[in-house]
């Protein structure tokens, strides 16, 4: 059985916040659309306090779900 396609994911970058992210891999977006379209596909972000903050280890979605677009 082969396996399923994964979702392309990062880790974020020392002192890095959404701003930046949004730059580093959604670079052709416009920045405030970049922001919106990855805060939207990395709601576990937002499930603890303080909520969108990230952590070194955090696992942070550059592309939407299988079957969104």
């Amino acid at each position: 059985m082969p396996l399923s396609r994964q979702r392309h994911f990062v880790t974020p970058e020392p002192g890095e916040d959404w701003n930046a992210l949004a730059a580093r891999v959604l670079a052709d977006d416009e920045p405030s659309a970049a922001v919106q379209k990855l805060q939207s596909w990395n709601l576990h972000l937002f499930a603890r306090m303080p909520p969108g903050r990230f952590l070194g280890s955090d696992v942070l979605f550059v592309e939407p779900p299988a079957g969104d677009a």
